[in-house]
């Protein structure tokens, strides 16, 4: 009877410890593809500066 209830015991918190390893990978996972976003938006936003700095010299050129 005690066995019983050890073992129940020991499938429950073998259960629970895999559902917090799952949840634990894919908030790692969630992580990674936020940090490659946020890479790939910091890229657009340097090449939109670029952009904007010789659109700038381009107008200042035409005005003077």
């Amino acid at each position: 009877m005690a066995k019983n209830r050890l073992k129940n015991a020991a499938k429950k918190i073998g259960a629970a410890i895999g559902k917090a390893d799952r949840t634990a990978h894919k908030v790692a996972r969630a992580g990674v593809m936020a940090k490659s976003e946020l890479e790939d938006i910091s890229k657009q936003v340097d090449a939109l500066k670029q952009q904007l700095m010789k659109t700038t010299k381009r107008l200042k050129k035409a005005l003077s």
